[in-house]
């Protein structure tokens, strides 16, 4: 039987197919409403001249956490598509020419700290051992909470486990008791970086990242990162949603102390319950009016944020023999870029980057004999951008490439298109351009951070990566089912 509350879901990203989809599947009739001509939000996709570009995310991390949400519905990742483990996961490459390979093989990777570092191959074993016991506290007893208000974690258990996760330890210092190096450090505050603080400031609990790394894996769904929207859509459509896409939203019409109507360009919607999973501060800003908001204008800009980026798509006609599906390019200075991001803000002068390269893995995704690039700069969020800035950096990063791989590539490129924070802005209506949103530091954790519900407004809800439990693919899959189970208990 269809409850009567009719929900209305604001925004195709990962958070919004997820509450749309756990909603519908507990009985209530759902409409979800994208602004763009497809779903996926920030892990859209960009196809053109027979490359086909991821357009966000490329990481497939916690296949666990994936594998879980579609699994509470009768279905398996395995059936929608095929999922294949890198290996290695990433190569990190230095300013030496020095190359370091993850492989996917644990003992493997032991002797590959122990060859940096005499007595790591052990320690790497003990602070992974800390960090799987922050992995499944954490993404059991911890994110799946709504956290409305503080009362939610005064069970002994959690809070003796506060200590053990280290909350109110710094990452850097927790890496630090461990390894000397600086290359195994700045190997492990990597996946931090794009927590949107530095390591520094970010609780040691996240060492759970690390543990997610090395010893759950890096996979790939064959066809590209949106083969997992394409599913997690197709999902949603056979679970009953009704997806409306290419409307964007113009405002939430309140009577009282309720959402009445959604009101796009196009049409007016009526419901009972709204789910927003577009940009937080955009619904509140720009949607609704002054006296049914959350936060002020002070508030949102007091926020730590995650980095922006700024992204590359390239097409090369030609296949590029050193590059590997994952590159860092630790080639430059990490500390200099780290405080160009979070302490100036400013754009990095030799900055650090990313280079997904897909097509060493998945001959789909290019022309044969051809590469498919995807080059990503973190860049603080909120820093302007022009035409110029995007091509002057992208000389700089193809330069760099070209030094690593040995060979031109200027000449090859065919394709090329960028995207930074204004592109975030006009499609996403993201705030300050961010691209992750923000910062996963100790006063932005759980309760702490952009509530999941409007308190002024009983119906209307949030989910997504402005609030709990943070920024990510797998957070943001999670944010959805904990605001669709708070709203189930609040009408049900």
């Amino acid at each position: 039987m269809k409850k009567e509350n009719r929900v209305l879901v604001l925004g195709g990203g990962f958070s919004g197919l997820s509450a749309a989809t756990t909603l519908a599947h507990i009985g209530y009739s759902v409409k979800l409403i994208e602004k763009n001509e497809q779903t996926g939000g920030r892990a859209r996709v960009y196809k053109e001249a027979g490359f086909v570009f991821d357009m966000g995310p490329s990481w497939y991390w916690m296949p666990d956490v994936i594998e879980k949400f579609f699994n509470r519905f009768g279905k398996s990742v395995k059936d929608y598509f095929e999922l294949e483990r890198l290996d290695p996961s990433y190569q990190v490459i230095y300013s030496t020419g020095e190359t370091i390979k993850l492989p996917a093989d644990f003992g493997e990777l032991k002797e590959v700290f122990e060859r940096i570092e005499a007595g790591s191959g052990k320690k790497l074993e003990l602070f992974l051992e800390e960090a799987k016991y922050k992995y499944e506290v954490g993404m059991k007893d911890f994110v799946y909470k709504p956290s409305i208000r503080f009362s939610e974690f005064t069970d002994w258990r959690l809070v003796s486990s506060l200590f053990r996760l280290d909350m109110f330890s710094s990452f850097a210092k927790h890496t630090g008791k461990y390894f000397h190096n600086p290359r195994l450090k700045h190997l492990l505050e990597f996946p931090v970086l794009f927590l949107g603080a530095m390591p520094s400031k970010t609780p040691a609990m996240y060492s759970l990242m690390n543990y997610a790394d090395m010893k759950l894996g890096t996979w790939y769904p064959k066809g590209g990162m949106y083969k997992l929207v394409e599913a997690m859509t197709a999902l949603a459509v056979e679970l009953g949603v009704e997806i409306i896409l290419d409307e964007p939203v113009k405002k939430i019409e309140v009577h009282g102390k309720d959402a009445k109507f959604v009101l796009t360009d196009k049409n007016s919607y009526p419901a009972d319950i709204i789910v927003a999973s577009a940009d937080y501060n955009h619904v509140e800003q720009m949607l609704l009016g002054k006296t049914q908001r959350n936060y002020s204008d002070k508030y949102w800009t007091s926020r730590s944020m995650s980095p922006s980026s700024l992204i590359y798509y390239v097409g090369v006609n030609k296949k590029l023999k050193k590059l590997i599906h994952h590159n860092l390019f630790f080639d430059a200075d990490f500390d200099k870029h780290i405080d160009a991001i979070y302490k100036k803000p400013e754009w990095p002068e030799d900055p650090l980057f990313y280079l997904c390269c897909p097509s060493v893995t998945d001959e789909s995704v290019a022309p044969a004999g051809m590469e498919n690039l995807f080059i990503l700069i973190p860049i603080p969020a909120g820093i302007k951008d022009s035409a110029e800035i995007r091509e002057v950096y992208f000389n700089k990063i193809i330069q760099r490439i070209e030094n690593y791989c040995g060979e031109n590539i200027s000449d090859s490129i065919v394709l090329k298109r960028s995207y930074a924070g204004s592109d975030f802005i006009s499609d996403y209506n993201a705030f300050k351009g961010n691209a992750y949103g923000l910062a996963n530091t100790l006063m932005q954790t759980a309760f702490l951070r952009p509530s999941m519900r409007n308190k002024k407004v009983h119906n209307l809800f949030y989910t997504g990566q402005l609030t709990v439990p943070g920024p990510g693919v797998p957070p943001s899959i999670i944010s959805g089912q904990v605001v669709a189970g708070y709203v189930s208990k609040l009408f049900n």
